[in-house]
């Protein structure tokens, strides 16, 4: 009777190491890890297609054959979660990975030259940043079509600045310390500098932020699916299931719009609590 407990114990121990013994980023990093598998194995998961139709299911509750019912054209729904976190989880990783190689690039360049260069590019971030992220994504929209592309490129962009102000507060207050300092009376070049020490030494904080900027472009594809901008039907995504939920809450059905809602809200605390670990671990090497 003890050893469901002591394999949980186990297959838990590395997250446990990594989160400090902490059980909220324990949890976190349960659920993520909980995601991932979902996105990468979906197809040996998934108990249906996603896709599959079943009219004498449909709008059913919680049953055996479908764990979350089925929405109002009979699809089982926990099928379409797990394949939802596809989508889900790839276009915020393309998101986070452009932002914060476009914003590192942008935060790195204003703190080391500095003067002209500084003040274009901060003034260039502020204008980013004061211009609404869903109305840029929903420019493009308009431009290329829906998709996933068109609001990636826009979001890729309004996250830049998230980053490019980070890095660029830190940069500066690496840039002033006496080994930087050394390795300039040594002779060797700016890029060299940043790239081998500068940079590395603030990475651990980019990391955290982009952790944290992956929870709201996740947040803000999501909202772009269920206004019909991002993923279209019949692809399985999260936002574009609460789209198709919210006709189904008419006909007094409660699961096929809360289910892909609660996955988001779980999804994006998630990310957070794990960034400001990350934050806070960071913080506590450098006092």
């Amino acid at each position: 009777m003890t050893a469901p407990p002591v394999h949980r114990r186990k297959i838990l121990a590395p997250l446990t190491r990594l989160s400090g013994g902490d059980r909220l980023v324990t949890a976190a990093l349960a659920v993520l890890a909980v995601l991932i598998v979902a996105a990468v194995f979906a197809p040996l998961i998934a108990p249906h297609d996603p896709d599959g139709i079943d009219l004498s299911a449909t709008l059913s509750g919680f049953s055996a054959d479908h764990p979350l019912g089925a929405d109002q054209s009979g699809r089982d729904i926990l099928s379409r979660l797990i394949y939802g976190a596809r989508t889900g989880l790839l276009g915020p990783l393309a998101v986070v990975s452009v932002s914060t190689v476009l914003g590192m690039l942008v935060g790195v360049a204003a703190a080391w030259h500095g003067g002209v260069v500084d003040s274009l590019l901060s003034r260039a971030m502020e204008f980013v940043f004061s211009f609404p992220s869903l109305l840029l994504a929903i420019m493009l929209v308009a431009m290329f079509g829906a998709g996933l592309t068109a609001p990636v490129a826009a979001m890729s962009v309004a996250y830049v600045p998230y980053v490019g102000r980070l890095v660029r507060s830190v940069a500066l207050q690496e840039k002033a310390r006496p080994y930087i300092q050394a390795y300039r009376v040594q002779g060797w070049s700016g890029w060299v500098i940043c790239l081998r020490h500068l940079v590395p030494n603030i990475a651990p904080l980019v990391l955290a932020q982009s952790v944290i900027n992956f929870g709201y472009a996740l947040m803000d594809l999501a909202a772009l699916s269920f206004l019909g901008f991002g993923v279209q039907p019949p692809t399985s995504d999260w936002g574009a299931m609460i789209n198709d939920g919210s006709a189904a809450l008419l006909q007094g059905a409660v699961l096929p719009g809360l289910a892909p809602g609660v996955t988001i809200v779980i999804a994006v605390v998630a990310f957070g609590v794990v960034g400001e670990a990350i934050t806070d671990r960071v913080a506590g090497r450098e006092r």
